[in-house]
């Protein structure tokens, strides 16, 4: 690495970390409904909201309500979504004459923004006008994203309650993750991205002259379509001059904004955040991959200022911010050595062994290898899943490094509100294995982990594995699933693992070599979707009604520390070796197995 892309890097983490208190003090605060600096302008509306839709601020739920709420809250967006998208040709603000979308892609794209996933078998502009871009997309951004923080906040509740069944409204959660918090950082963000030329308009698409007008070479077809040959039977060409071309706009920076806030990571065009009309400037870069990883980072501070110990949240995004660099450590080396095989090109072939340019291929040449390693790893590991260069084209290390940020359970960050939660599952693990070990109290922060905690732990780990691992191998033993790889031999096989991966994950990214638009990968990568969206959540939300019932033990000698550098190495360690147990095999038939074919 040069000195420059360790100065970019180094950079990038300390306005991260220095961004963590603020904004996590202050969402602390908007949960707890204390005062803050939008509490008067905000305030009145936020009560009207409740007048209007029926809410009673002071009632709270037990972990069953709150699941339920949740559960029927994504029903209602689910439906919503899926109309919007049925009946598109029939809808306004259309100005490219888009036709409804199929059935089984509805389902997908649906189910996808509403567990936050924005798992993308389309092409935006080609497929989706401005309509269900809008209200669909982008409100559902918010949504899922706000939802994902309320079953946080009732989890952070149970460990700070005593002796009581209530963990919050599921209501006034939502309604204060997206009013005080996602509604003015979305805003802000968005003005900014203008600023840098991300598209903002309603305006229909943008017929442009070229700088340069290409040529080429096309068969021509009969009145049916048909090839036209000659009298050998060769198919007769014509030369194409192209003078304009097409530009798709659109109402772009509004949702390129939360998508990235909320870690969401659905793109407006299809190339995402590679697309110079989401992602313009190196500026524009540095702030969107800044934001794909600050709200799951600051929660880590909001959760320690309301159990009452800060330590305990920097002791978490410590283990985070471990394994995270474990993982950019492994990319920025697999990217910047490139492959073997082009080692020579643009290098003297007796006196270099690694192609000095790295492996350029699917990046773009503004951002280069470091800035598009440094996004690929955050937003695998923060259950985003933009994208400003293509997963597919990483040599096998790399898009390992993609894969294994995902396969840790998307704790190393995670999505707003799951990663930490996810994290604070491996937390109750790691605090009772050791306790076991050493012969002291498994408890966390007074709460004594025993037999059902434990099995609503183990639970929450092994469901999204099996999960992965049982539609991946559905996949390669069946035609359908074998019909939609476009590469042969591993790399097909890392195609699909990723794909099943990111959706378990609610990532959303993915190795694009694969043709997931159709009804097998749809129906499901939908299905998966929805385990690896509330197959969690309501375990955790269980989870957290066993604890809310507990009486906090006071600290004593045989506590186990669980903010000291020895518990987060120990931290970092369980959640490693349980994901290399699950999934360190299928890793080796793909990826690892690739990378040895170079050689």
């Amino acid at each position: 690495m040069t000195f420059n892309s360790f100065l970019q890097v180094t950079i990038f983490f300390i306005i991260l970390i220095m961004l963590v208190k603020p904004l996590g003090l202050y969402m602390a605060r908007v949960y707890q409904g204390d005062s803050t600096i939008l509490h008067s302008p905000l305030r009145p509306l936020e009560r009207f909201l409740y007048r209007i839709f029926g809410i009673r601020e002071e009632d709270e739920m037990d972990w069953k309500v709150y699941a339920i709420s949740l559960l029927v809250f994504s029903l209602v967006s689910f439906v919503a979504l899926y109309l919007l998208q049925r009946l598109q040709g029939l809808l306004p603000l259309n100005p490219q004459k888009l036709g409804a979308v199929s059935p089984d892609l509805s389902f997908n794209t649906a189910i996808s923004f509403v567990t936050n996933t924005n798992w993308q078998a389309y092409g935006g502009e080609n497929t989706l006008s401005y309509l269900p871009q809008m209200v669909g997309l982008t409100v559902q951004n918010f949504m899922s994203a706000a939802a994902g923080m309320a079953v946080l906040m009732a989890f952070i509740r149970s460990l700070t309650r005593k002796q009581t069944t209530r963990i919050g409204n599921f209501w006034v959660d939502m309604t204060r993750g997206v009013l005080y918090i996602l509604l003015p950082m979305a805003m802000i963000l968005a003005i900014f991205l203008v600023s840098q030329g991300v598209v903002q308009t309603f305006s229909p698409y943008k017929q442009v002259s070229l700088v340069q007008p290409s040529t080429s070479q096309q068969p021509i077809l009969d009145a049916k379509g048909n090839l036209v040959t000659d009298a050998s039977g060769n198919s007769l060409t014509e030369t194409i001059t192209q003078t304009t071309q097409l530009l798709a706009v659109g109402p772009a920076a509004s949702q390129i904004a939360i998508k990235e806030l909320g870690t969401n990571g659905g793109g407006f065009f299809n190339a995402n955040s590679t697309h110079p009309f989401e992602n313009p400037t190196p500026l524009s870069n540095f702030v969107e991959m800044l934001s794909i990883l600050l709200i799951p980072a600051a929660l880590t501070y909001t959760f320690g200022y309301m159990v009452g110990s800060t330590r305990q949240g920097w002791a978490i995004l410590a283990a985070m911010l471990v394994l995270l660099w474990i993982g950019l450590g492994l990319a920025f080396a697999a990217e910047q050595t490139g492959n073997p095989a082009l080692a020579s090109l643009g290098a003297d072939q007796t006196s270099s062994t690694t192609n000095p340019g790295g492996n350029m291929e699917g990046k773009e040449v503004r951002f280069g290898t470091v800035n598009s390693a440094l996004w690929a790893t955050a937003t695998t590991a923060a259950s985003n899943g933009s994208v400003n260069s293509m997963h597919d084209s990483y040599t096998p290390l790399g898009g390992l490094a993609m894969m294994w940020m995902m396969m840790l359970g998307e704790v190393s960050f995670g999505g707003v509100g799951s990663g930490l939660y996810g994290m604070l599952v491996f937390v109750i693990v790691a605090v009772f294995v050791a306790g076991l070990m050493v012969g002291r109290t498994p408890e966390y922060l007074g709460k004594k982990i025993e037999t059902y905690e434990m099995k609503m732990a183990a639970l929450l780990i092994l469901i999204m594995p099996i999960s992965v691992l049982t539609f991946t191998a559905i996949a390669v033993l069946t035609n359908p699933g074998k019909a939609a790889i476009l590469n042969p031999g591993p790399h097909g096989f890392s195609e699909i693992l990723y794909a099943y991966t990111s959706q378990g994950n609610n990532n959303g990214s993915a190795f694009a070599g694969i043709a997931a638009n159709n009804p097998f990968y749809n129906i499901t990568g939908g299905i998966e979707m929805l385990i690896g969206r509330f197959f969690l959540a309501v375990p955790t939300l269980a989870l957290a009604g066993s604890l809310v019932k507990k009486k906090k033990s006071p600290e004593s000698a045989g506590t186990l520390p669980t903010h000291t550098p020895l518990f987060i190495v120990w931290l970092s360690a369980v959640v490693i070796l349980v994901g290399a147990l699950n999934f360190f095999p299928a890793l080796a038939l793909g990826p690892i197995v690739e990378h040895l074919m170079l050689w």
